[in-house]
């Protein structure tokens, strides 16, 4: 990457021209805070830990969402909402490089498809929106639930106040509520309504326009997350970006170029200049 690319990038990071959505690789770095085992955030990792470190069939290890359907058939939707909130909410994990250095740029409006609470611990000392993702919930046409963040307490809101940081978690967390889009049938639901225009509030849509983005700790190899990803960009700027990817497919080249995405091939650590062990 030239200087010139980083110092764009970054400026438009900390103008808010471009936002910044995160996927499992920024939390590489992430440990147990006494096992030092790493975080399971990408979806091997995620079935393992679901599965008490066992694989499952080789159909269900295709994707998460496949393999949190299977247990949801087997043992209860809220067997898989029990692990995330065990995961995520109850487990003490370090702190992340990526999240640090946000935290010191605080980006106006950022995107996370993680279910960690690292992103809103980087915004605790500032007043914020939260956006969480919902689906399969009856008694309301609307697939996300809001927030505002006071400095010490969420609350539930029905607006936005665009003058504030904008958190949107569209996969969900444990805070301040249990909340998650994890099996085949919650993407199904909220994937449909994000393409009707249903899981993403009307302020976020006007804000959103124009805008670039930089996809950090993406692979774009799997139909799931890339459905969610051009949805959520959508209305972007021509070109729509950039993603981090060190080693890209063919595949991912090709749905690049399709979606106006540039791909940087380099590691996003690199771009931060923060090492993480292997």
């Amino acid at each position: 990457m030239t200087p010139e690319m980083r110092s764009k990038l970054l400026a438009g990071l900390q103008d808010g021209s471009i936002v910044p959505y995160l996927g499992p690789g920024v939390l590489a770095d992430v440990k147990h805070a006494v096992t030092g085992a790493p975080i399971p955030a990408d979806s091997d990792s995620l079935i393992y830990a679901m599965n008490d470190g066992k694989p499952m069939a080789p159909k269900l290890m295709y994707e998460f969402p496949r393999a949190a359907m299977n247990v949801e058939l087997k043992r209860g939707r809220t067997t898989v909402t029990k692990f995330l909130t065990r995961t995520y909410g109850e487990t003490p994990w370090t702190r992340g490089a990526l999240h640090d250095w946000l935290k010191e740029i605080a980006p106006h409006y950022v995107i996370d498809i993680n279910r960690d609470t690292q992103l809103q611990d980087s915004y605790a000392a500032v007043p914020h929106t939260l956006i969480v993702g919902i689906a399969r919930i009856g008694g309301t046409d609307y697939r996300y639930k809001i927030y505002a963040w006071d400095g010490s307490a969420y609350r539930r809101v029905e607006t936005i106040d665009t003058s504030k940081p904008i958190l949107f978690k569209p996969m969900g967390t444990p805070r301040p509520e249990a909340v998650y889009i994890a099996s085949d049938a919650d993407y199904v639901d909220f994937i449909t309504e994000l393409m009707g225009g249903f899981s993403i509030p009307p302020e976020v849509k006007e804000l959103r326009k124009g805008k670039q983005y930089l996809l950090m700790g993406m692979r774009l190899n799997r139909d799931t997350e890339r459905m969610v990803m051009a949805d959520m960009i959508y209305s972007a700027a021509e070109p729509s970006g950039w993603v981090f990817i060190k080693e890209p497919t063919d595949k991912e080249r090709r749905f690049c170029r399709k979606v106006g995405l540039e791909i940087l091939e380099e590691d996003v650590f690199e771009f931060i200049g923060a090492a993480v062990a292997a």
